[in-house]
C-alpha cells in the first residue's frame, strides 16, 4: 500500500477519531479511471464538509483503491499529481487531508509488483489500519464514508461507523446493492457535506 500523511509530530496522546473518505465518487466525480489530470474534478460542497471536519480538528485521511496503477491505465507519476492537485484544490479554500493512503493492487496487474491479493484493496482493511498506526487514530470512534458498498464493509470490518453517499455510485448502490445486504449503512446522506453535518452532530 502508499501512502501520504501530513508530516505531523505526534506527542503523547489517546487515538482520535477520523473521518475516512473514499476518493472518486465521494470527494471527486465518478470517471472511470482518471487516465488525465483533466479528468479530476471535485464534487460540489467537498471543501466545505472538509473544511468543516477540520474547524473541528478531526483528521480526514482519504483511503482508495486505484487499480487502474495496477493494470496500466495511467503512471504512478500521474495519480502523485492527482493527489498534489487535490491538496492544492483544498488548500485554497484553507482546508486540508491528513493522509492519503491507495492500494495500488490487483491479482490481474500488468505489472508483478502490483499483482497480489493484499490485504489493503477494500473491503479488507489494511489501509485503515495503516492509518491509524501511523496517525494514531482510534477506529472504534471513526467513520468510512464512500459510494460503494465495498466502503461500507472495509469501515464495519475495521470497527467505525459507516456513511453511504449517493454521489458516484452511491444512488445506484443504495437502489440495486443494498437491498441484497445484511450490512447496512448507519447514515446515507445526499454528499459529502450532508455526511459530514451528521457526523460533525457526533462529536
Amino acid at each position: 500500500m502508499m501512502s501520504t500523511a501530513a508530516k505531523q509530530s505526534l506527542p503523547t496522546r489517546l487515538p482520535l477519531p477520523a473521518v475516512f473518505l473514499d476518493r472518486d465518487g465521494t470527494i471527486n466525480e465518478q470517471m472511470g479511471y482518471i487516465n488525465h489530470i483533466s479528468r479530476f474534478v471535485l464534487l460540489p460542497g467537498v471543501i466545505q464538509a472538509i473544511r468543516r471536519l477540520n474547524s473541528l480538528q478531526v483528521p480526514v485521511v482519504v483511503v482508495t483503491n486505484q487499480s487502474g496503477l495496477a493494470r496500466g491505465y495511467f503512471p504512478e507519476s500521474l495519480l502523485q499529481t492527482v493527489h498534489e492537485e487535490m491538496r492544492r484544490q483544498l488548500q485554497a479554500e484553507g482546508a486540508h487531508v491528513d493522509g492519503i493512503y491507495v492500494c495500488p493492487h490487483h491479482p490481474e496487474a500488468r505489472q508483478e509488483r502490483f499483482r497480489q491479493n493484499c490485504t489493503c484493496r477494500k473491503p479488507k482493511t489494511g489501509l485503515l489500519e495503516q492509518a491509524a498506526a501511523e496517525l494514531k487514530l482510534d477506529l472504534s470512534r471513526s467513520y468510512m464514508v464512500g459510494d460503494r458498498w465495498s466502503d461500507l464493509r472495509c469501515g464495519a470490518a475495521a470497527g467505525t461507523a459507516t456513511v453511504l453517499v449517493r454521489t458516484g455510485y452511491g444512488r445506484g448502490e443504495e437502489l440495486y446493492i443494498g437491498p441484497q445486504e445484511t450490512l447496512q449503512p448507519d447514515y446515507v446522506a445526499d454528499d459529502l457535506l450532508a455526511a459530514t453535518a451528521w457526523i460533525a452532530a457526533r462529536f
